[in-house]
């Protein structure tokens, strides 16, 4: 069945109540003064380092020592996995509040992995913290949150549609006590980083299986036989490197039967868990980045002048940064109620609310960034501004996680839900996460739903 629809239920104003917890608002401020004084000032000097080095797929001497002695420095000082709702292995913080840090962590490009708190490892470290054996953990998740390897999701195939994972075709055979994988898959984002240790593969693992149990997911170390890095996917003409969005090839590729995560079978639920939090992640990163965007605007707007005036106040350009800061605190909303949703509801109560925001802000943030890149002129396609870089990823967010157009259904045949007795045929959708009853639930959804009449 469609999930609630938006807005039908307040819970008695705890949907409105979108304050920071006076537990977090040091820790943003401590956040905030962090990368201005530590991530800021070694930013361009990072990137500059890596330009014209002869292998892309390398980091140069002095590279990561530079971004490692941030890591260090931020570790040091208690600013270090954000992410994870679980105190021991992280700040303990709730999705509402991890909103407003990751505003400042979408600001500028590094701050996220100074902070040990970049996707993809992000969703595969909360993956193995809550879904893990203990085996797992130890070799692949510690490392993780210690930031000493780095990671890679692996779905999307080249020759299906993936947003509906029923697609995926990559198969894994058990023989004896391991896993045989075999298929092709692209986008393969961060694998092509030489730091990159483990992958999570999404599987097909029994055919003859009920639709939402046919898909598993399993650890595959990238350096197994088998594992063929082909290169990289570009985003626009641009590589990437050496981050990477990777196109791999599984040729009778054997991992150990234990890799398996959770079960056979689970892939979807695993990919629910996954999944919810990672969009609103995204989302809120997302923010900071049309904040940044606007700052250009303006600043490029004050400083330069054409037909004898400042470009701000030529054509619509004050109307233009009044529109941008309206729909930058329109989203702002919409991602702090969908956060404060899946802290009162729960991750899966709150799909609705997630679709939305992953619908939504993508979206708007590339029109944002658009108009910047218009205030700059030619230089707002150049690799002198952070511009291009903002835009790319904005628009590759669209499809990440799934296209617009699948979050849309989920939002609109919710809302159709509410004025038709009986599911319309065709308002079913094959996306992963929507239409099958989970048996995982999160430590905090558990906890907060047994107090609300809907789930007595």
């Amino acid at each position: 069945m469609p999930a609630n629809p938006l807005n039908t239920d307040d819970f008695g104003g705890q949907m409105y109540d979108l304050s920071m917890s006076d537990e977090a608002r040091p820790l943003l401020e401590k956040v905030v003064k962090f990368i201005a004084a530590e991530v800021d000032p070694i930013t361009a000097e990072f990137h500059a380092m890596g330009e014209g080095r002869e292998d892309r797929w390398s980091w140069v001497p002095g590279q990561l020592e530079l971004l490692d002695g941030a890591k260090a420095k931020a570790r040091e000082q208690g600013l270090w996995n954000f992410f994870l709702p679980d105190a021991e292995t992280g700040e303990g913080l709730s999705n509402l509040d991890y909103a407003y840090i990751a505003n400042e962590l979408g600001k500028n490009s590094l701050a996220s992995a100074v902070l040990n708190c970049a996707a993809p490892d992000t969703g595969n470290m909360e993956v193995l913290e809550r879904v893990g054996t203990q085996e797992q953990k130890d070799m692949w998740l510690k490392p993780l949150l210690d930031g000493k390897i780095r990671s890679a999701f692996v779905m999307t195939e080249p020759h299906y549609a993936s947003s509906d994972a029923k697609n995926v075709q990559t198969a894994a055979i058990l023989d004896g006590d391991e896993w045989v994988i075999n298929g092709e898959k692209y986008y393969a984002s961060g694998a092509g980083d030489p730091r990159c240790k483990i992958m999570i593969v999404m599987v097909r693992t029994n055919p003859d299986a009920a639709p939402h149990l046919q898909q598993s997911q399993i650890l595959v170390p990238i350096e197994t036989p088998g594992v063929d890095v082909l290169g990289p996917m570009h985003v626009f003409g641009d590589d990437d490197a050496p981050h990477g969005h990777m196109h791999i090839k599984f040729t009778d590729v054997r991992v150990p039967a234990a890799n398996m995560l959770l079960g056979e079978g689970r892939g979807f639920e695993i990919s629910q868990l996954r999944l919810g939090p990672g969009r609103i992640h995204h989302c809120m990163r997302s923010i900071g980045a049309a904040d940044k965007a606007l700052q250009l605007f303006c600043e490029r707007g004050l400083t330069k002048t054409a037909f004898g005036k400042p470009l701000i106040q030529l054509g619509a350009n004050i109307e233009h940064a009044s529109r941008m800061r309206i729909e930058i605190e329109a989203m702002r909303l919409m991602v702090l109620r969908a956060a404060r949703a899946m802290d009162v509801l729960g991750n899966r109560e709150a799909r609705v609310w997630v679709s939305a925001v992953k619908a939504m802000v993508p979206e708007k943030v590339c029109n944002i960034i658009d108009q910047a890149i218009q205030m700059h002129g030619a230089t707002g396609v150049s690799q002198w501004t952070i511009l291009p870089s903002l835009y790319h990823s904005q628009r590759t967010l669209r499809l990440a996680d799934g296209p617009d157009e699948v979050h849309h259904m989920v939002v609109g045949r919710a809302e159709v839900a509410r004025y038709q007795p009986q599911p319309l045929a065709g308002l079913q959708t094959g996306m992963v996460d929507y239409d099958n009853p989970l048996q995982i639930q999160d430590r905090k959804s558990t906890r907060l739903n047994s107090s609300h009449p809907r789930y007595l």
